[in-house]
């Protein structure tokens, strides 16, 4: 998924979840892709019958608008798309007290891996938050004289990859010559191991592309494993940090990925603050430096091909409007805030309301002027002090250049 793509999924799961209905009767649908159609119809048919329990009128009534609705869409899927299908069906609440009938249909980024019914008051909408959250993928390994496993972390999703079991024999008790040669083959038997598991998670991770290696484990095993020979060098350069985990099962994955959620979250934090940094370093350079910033200043920039990496803030909620005024014959662009009023569709060179207007999303109309010209863009969150300034000073739009301009 493109970062165009993962910005205009993650702006229509927000739009879903905004959505609220008088009562309980917002129906959300997640089928798997092993899910046969039949099954589901089947389900709706039992949902539809238990609906004539429900007390209320008009919420039985809207509740079984939502199953037909959906009951009549699946008559056209004949096979569940490959990552499965997604229907958020039912009637919300709109101006006054008029409801309007929403029927959205969604094929989520990543693999449904379960089937989902939920009937409430506002649409179920936390599996697909969890898919569009960061998209950076990490190696994951746990490691004990035991046993090992390998997976990834995919946003926020944890996929077991390998597991490989031990065959180091324990310490013992024994003294003597025997001790001794008995400890030399303990260690050879470890050395087998974790070469195994170091050929393992080469073979693994290299091919995953993967942004960083997270290690665990109980005590120095971990420690003991990287320090050796074992992990390709472009892994061991890839190593976040290790941490103490008490499994090195899958379940050791998960315990890895939750104790290195704050190191990951930093590192994300720091991959913003440098962009900014860079970007005000840029500006204050007294020659000139390789900056832009400002809605139309940035966008001469990137038409020219002069920007190398555009800094959008996640907290633009504005829309470009192309205006043409038949009456005047005035034609042009500006910028509002979304949902601003009527005022939008006056023609600011005579004043009469305008026939044509065409809005679109600002972050929409950049990534698509950046794709024209092959620039990189980095979406920076308002949350932090860094993209808090990037917003309110610079109006959430600016660039690092390939080379000077005028």
């Amino acid at each position: 998924m493109s970062k165009k793509d993962e910005y205009e999924f993650k702006k229509a799961v927000e739009e879903i979840e905004d959505l609220e209905g008088r009562g309980t009767e917002l129906i959300s649908l997640y089928v798997p892709p092993d899910k046969a159609i039949s099954d589901v119809s089947s389900y709706i048919n039992e949902e539809m019958s238990e609906s004539s329990n429900i007390k209320s009128k008009s919420t039985r009534k809207n509740v079984q608008s939502a199953l037909k609705s959906i009951k009549s869409k699946l008559k056209y899927i004949k096979e569940v798309p490959e990552n499965g299908v997604i229907f958020f069906v039912g009637q919300v609440s709109g101006e006054g007290d008029k409801t309007d009938m929403v029927s959205k249909t969604v094929e989520p980024p990543e693999k449904l891996q379960t089937f989902t019914y939920r009937c409430d008051s506002e649409f179920y909408v936390e599996p697909l938050k969890e898919m569009v959250g960061e998209r950076e993928n990490y190696g994951l390994l746990v490691i004990d004289r035991s046993e090992a496993t390998i997976g990834i972390l995919r946003g926020n999703r944890v996929e077991t990859l390998n597991h490989i079991q031990s065959m180091v024999p324990s310490k013992h008790s024994k003294g003597g010559q025997s001790a001794q040669r008995f400890e030399r083959s303990i260690e050879k038997a470890a050395h087998s191991y974790f070469k195994k598991v170091g050929e393992k998670a080469n073979g693994l991770l290299l091919e995953e592309d993967i942004d960083g290696l997270l290690v665990g484990g109980p005590g120095r095993t971990k420690d003991n494993f990287i320090e050796g020979d074992h992990l390709h060098h472009e892994l061991k350069k890839k190593i976040v940090d290790t941490f103490n985990t008490g499994y090195t099962d899958e379940y050791g994955l998960k315990e890895l990925m939750e104790k290195a959620q704050e190191t990951l979250s930093d590192l994300e934090v720091m991959k913003e603050k440098k962009l900014v940094d860079r970007l005000m370093e840029e500006i204050k350079d007294p020659k000139g430096g390789l900056a832009v910033y400002g809605e139309e200043e940035t966008l001469r920039a990137l038409r020219m091909g002069a920007v190398d990496t555009l800094l959008i803030s996640d907290g633009i909620d504005k829309q470009r409007v192309n205006f043409d005024c038949d009456n005047c014959g005035d034609q042009g662009t500006k910028t509002i805030d979304t949902g601003f009023g009527d005022d939008e569709n006056i023609c600011p060179e005579c004043g009469s309301e305008l026939d044509t207007v065409e809005k679109e999303d600002i972050i929409d109309f950049f990534f698509d002027e950046a794709e024209k010209v092959g620039t990189d863009v980095e979406m920076i969150s308002d949350q932090s002090e860094e993209g808090e300034l990037l917003l309110n000073a610079f109006g959430g739009v600016a660039g690092i250049l390939r080379f000077r301009i005028n």
